[in-house]
């Protein structure tokens, strides 16, 4: 990343666009998540064996929502809104957004398959487009193309299983 884009890191302007990212990506993730909790039917589920209890979702989630919150600001910093960089990190946002509704709420799992699959696509594509344009917002995303990989094997798997 150049000087100008460290240095406009520095900004009270930029340090805002930072804050607007982390409200946005973390307060949409929890409204979402709060609105699509794991009921009764997700619980009468058979599940694989390498299934997680219901407790680390949330914190992972956090975490990578501030990871990811953190890529798109230094993003959009490099490259404005309009740029390839902002329409990958945009596209698996919405993404990433639609799979708890498709999956919790209208309780398709191969809906939410046919959601993650390319959303973990799309994460790839980011991190392959950032890698030569700015190293850390690519790294920002590995953990979360990781649990996404993750969590695309785990959905394939109750939806075979169910």
């Amino acid at each position: 990343m150049s000087k100008n884009i460290s240095m406009q890191q520095r900004q009270p302007r930029s340090l805002l666009l930072l804050c607007g990212f982390l409200v946005v990506v973390i307060g949409a993730g929890a409204f979402i998540g709060t609105q699509t909790t794991p009921g009764a039917w997700y619980d009468a589920l058979d599940k694989p064996p390498f299934n997680p209890p219901s407790w680390v979702f949330a914190p992972v989630w956090f975490t990578l929502y501030v990871l990811i919150a953190i890529a798109g600001w230094r993003t959009a910093l490099r490259e404005g809104f309009l740029g390839a960089g902002m329409s990958l990190w945009g596209l698996q946002m919405v993404l990433n957004w639609a799979w708890s509704p498709a999956f919790f709420t209208a309780e398709n799992l191969w809906l939410a398959v046919l959601i993650i699959l390319p959303m973990l696509a799309t994460i790839l594509a980011f991190i392959a487009y950032s890698w030569l344009r700015d190293r850390l917002s690519a790294w920002l995303f590995v953990p979360y193309a990781l649990w996404v990989g993750f969590a695309s094997f785990l959905n394939i798997s109750l939806a075979a299983l169910n």
